[in-house]
């Protein structure tokens, strides 16, 4: 079976070589379609012996792919966006997947590097080259809704989910998203899209999220909620909705008095079937919402949960931390607080709460410099929580 990449492009000279180069000798063809750079990228995909192929950018991301694929020749289609890279450790699955006779689409596990919580999402990236697949929606382009309408009218395809991971996406490192201004134009277009499809759970479940994001708590409820009365059985965005609902309750705590509505949707997301890596976030947030209630060991679990599937979580090493503090296992907390600095060095609550541990031993000495150490790093994003802890210990009678 031949493969062809497929990806859209506009001004990607910074990331374009290392997903190119993560497909090559991989796939038999590389597909281009450039909206309008203004740097490298042209040259850089040429010099990759990719075909450049170009289009005039019109808001919709459906549109563009849509059009890169009139372009491709394979069998198979593996579609990459510039900031993401194919996982060399998938290969050897992926080859093999894509000669399963019945399959129609491989949905791929993409690790969002630099996310905080919720690393992983299934994406439908590569799929057999058919005249009646093709994506829709104008952000969130996928090729999902064409795959069931066809699955309707031929059952005999299938759809396979590799459960490794598959695409790096570095999308999600520190300061990537706002220095693009996604959020604002994937609001934009987003709205568009619910104006003519006002009760698509899908859309609702996206849409209500970055609302949250956004700090528009109002909108964000009623529309998560608007999407989970239209979701019926699709297991994967139910996972998303009562997620984010999980999310919105626990920030309107306060308000609401009633912590258990976030608990039941973080249960309820957990319950869906679909792939466990996929449920990290709904473990660490519900394991949080048990801490904060005094449910020490069911926190725990929920924690040691996310370890187990992603040892490399720096907040869920954190949260193990602050349940082992909380239950007098000084040692094993200070364990984990070292994990998660190690796994993210700027972690200035790690640092502070290290100091706490130390403190509660009577080692004034590794205490002091934990401190001085997090009082550093709230310094340069936090001077007044950097203030407080200073006076804080001052008051205790130590000299910071």
């Amino acid at each position: 079976m031949s493969l062809s990449l497929c990806a859209i492009v506009k001004n990607e000279a910074a990331n374009l070589s290392q997903c190119l180069q993560s497909v090559q000798g991989v796939v038999d063809q590389m597909v281009i379609l450039d909206t309008g750079s203004t740097d490298d990228t042209v040259a850089i995909a040429q010099s990759f012996g990719a075909e450049v192929q170009h289009f005039s950018w019109n808001h919709s991301f459906a549109d563009a792919r849509n059009q890169a694929m009139k372009y491709v020749t394979g069998d198979w289609v593996l579609v990459l966006d510039a900031d993401e890279a194919l996982n060399p450790l998938i290969i050897p699955a992926l080859k093999k997947a894509i000669e399963q006779p019945q399959a129609i689409v491989i949905n791929l596990i993409r690790q969002e590097i630099g996310a905080a919580q919720s690393p992983y999402s299934l994406v439908s990236r590569l799929f057999r080259r058919h005249p009646e697949v093709y994506f829709s929606r104008p952000y969130h382009a996928m090729v999902d809704d064409s795959v069931a309408a066809l699955l309707q009218r031929e059952p005999q395809w299938q759809v396979i989910n590799l459960p490794e991971v598959a695409i790096l996406h570095y999308g999600y490192e520190p300061g990537t998203i706002a220095s693009r201004d996604k959020l604002q134009k994937a609001r934009q277009t987003m709205e568009g899209f619910l104006a003519n499809h006002p009760t698509d759970p899908y859309v609702c479940a996206k849409l209500g999220a970055l609302y949250g994001q956004m700090g528009n708590g109002d909108q964000e409820l009623a529309l998560l909620l608007r999407g989970l009365q239209n979701a019926q059985d699709n297991p994967a965005v139910l996972y998303e909705l009562h997620y984010h609902l999980g999310i919105a309750y626990s920030r309107l705590n306060s308000r609401l008095q009633n912590p258990s509505l976030a608990e039941s949707h973080y249960r309820a997301a957990l319950q869906q079937p679909i792939l466990d890596r996929l449920k990290l976030g709904a473990h660490n947030n519900l394991g949080s919402l048990l801490l904060a209630q005094g449910k020490l060991q069911e926190a725990k679990i929920c924690f040691e949960t996310v370890i187990c599937f992603d040892p490399q979580i720096a907040i869920a090493h954190f949260n193990l931390g602050m349940t082992s503090k909380a239950m007098g296992q000084f040692l094993e907390a200070i364990e984990h607080y070292q994990q998660a600095i190690q796994l993210q060095p700027n972690y200035a609550e790690a640092y502070q709460n290290l100091g706490v541990v130390w403190l509660k031993l009577g080692r004034v000495g590794e205490s002091l410099a934990a401190f001085r150490q997090a009082i550093d790093l709230h310094q340069q994003h936090n001077p007044s929580e950097a203030d407080r802890l200073r006076r804080g210990l001052q008051d205790m009678g130590f000299s910071i």
